[in-house]
């Protein structure tokens, strides 16, 4: 829902929603950094660390790798639009750009937690078996959903000879499987934590330990960060219009 043209707001309201918006995207900016170090800052002082090399640490790499790019840079994705002016093709071009990168990311992230022939049986016996898990689910759902929009995004929205009238039909069905992509990501994400903390600590989970108390901690971080984003990309007053003046959000 967007202001129509015969009620634009005048300039002290756009200044209003420019400020309220720029709160809005700090606090959005300083969670989603400080979720991606929480989860860093977790894996270096309770499960060892990064490796490329010793078996046992290459899992590691996979909720930090996700994190970032299925979290973080989704969310920073789906705001562009709301963040920054530019000319529509600019926007169009980022757009992609940011898409296409988490992608390239995801496909590593995804090695990391995968192989399990070669890695798992090396600390878990026997080992444990690949994608039989909500997490796993909901995250092979978020990412091929993730693919299927960027795909069709691509085809729709950058292609030249799509017409025009079927980029404005199709457009709040892309809006609508992109925000439902990213809730089951932050779903899956706050599963994987569980996950992790129910398979490394096992019993000891019960007795609320200390890095049980973290895990649990960076899930509702997550939750909170997915709920914040959801909230930012619906509220009609922060919606991206064409109004007469140059008025960047932020």
């Amino acid at each position: 829902m967007c202001i129509p043209q015969e009620k634009y707001p005048n300039k002290t309201e756009l200044q209003n929603i420019s400020s309220n918006y720029t709160l809005f995207y700090r606090i959005f900016q300083f969670i989603g950094l400080l979720l991606i170090f929480s989860v860093f800052f977790w894996i270096i002082n309770y499960r060892g660390g990064f490796s490329l090399t010793k078996a046992k640490l290459i899992p590691n790499w996979h909720p930090i790798f996700m994190t970032f790019v299925l979290i973080y840079l989704f969310a920073n994705a789906i705001l562009h639009y709301r963040s920054f002016r530019d000319t529509k093709l600019n926007l169009k071009n980022q757009h992609a750009i940011l898409f296409g990168s988490m992608i390239i990311i995801l496909a590593v992230a995804g090695i990391t937690t995968l192989d399990s022939k070669r890695f798992r049986p090396l600390f878990t016996n026997p080992a444990i078996p690949n994608l039989y898990t909500l997490h796993s689910w909901l995250g092979i759902i978020a990412i091929a959903m993730l693919l299927i929009q960027f795909a069709c995004g691509f085809w729709i929205y950058l292609y030249p000879t799509v017409a025009v009238r079927y980029r404005k039909i199709l457009l709040p069905y892309h809006v609508f499987f992109g925000i439902l992509s990213f809730v089951l990501a932050i779903v899956s994400g706050g599963l994987g934590f569980c996950e992790k903390m129910i398979f490394s600590l096992y019993r000891e989970y019960e007795q609320f330990p200390a890095e049980g108390i973290i895990g649990n901690c960076i899930g509702l971080l997550c939750i909170f960060y997915g709920i914040l984003v959801v909230y930012m990309v619906t509220k009609p007053e922060f919606k991206r219009c064409h109004i007469p003046e140059y008025q960047p959000l932020i």
